[in-house]
């Protein structure tokens, strides 16, 4: 019915949506660098999502995003964002709350 793919994930996954504004190299490098967080620290647990915020403006409404790129933790909750192109690693994984879970 369409909520079975929600249903496979694991309680301990992470899900997260990285939004850029367009793929210049900040954009570039902030997914470069999420990814690389994400596989050094949540190898297999994790679910990430680029959005463009440029092809898709509605999502930015939603999640109230004001600056690009952001990064936010979908779930666990309670949601976390993170503001930048991701290179300081610890401050991503203690601002999105993941240091605390193996």
């Amino acid at each position: 019915m369409g909520h079975d793919d929600a249903a496979q994930h694991s309680p301990r996954a992470y899900v997260l949506r990285l939004f850029v504004a367009g793929m210049t190299s900040r954009s570039t490098r902030a997914v470069a660098n999420i990814l690389a967080i994400c596989e050094e620290h949540l190898p297999g647990a994790y679910d990430l999502e680029v959005v463009n915020l440029y092809e898709q403006p509605a999502l930015a409404a939603g999640e109230q995003i004001i600056a690009a790129p952001t990064c936010v933790k979908e779930l666990p909750l309670p949601a976390r964002r993170v503001i930048g192109d991701m290179s300081n690693s610890t401050r991503v994984l203690e601002g999105l709350d993941m240091l605390a879970h193996p």
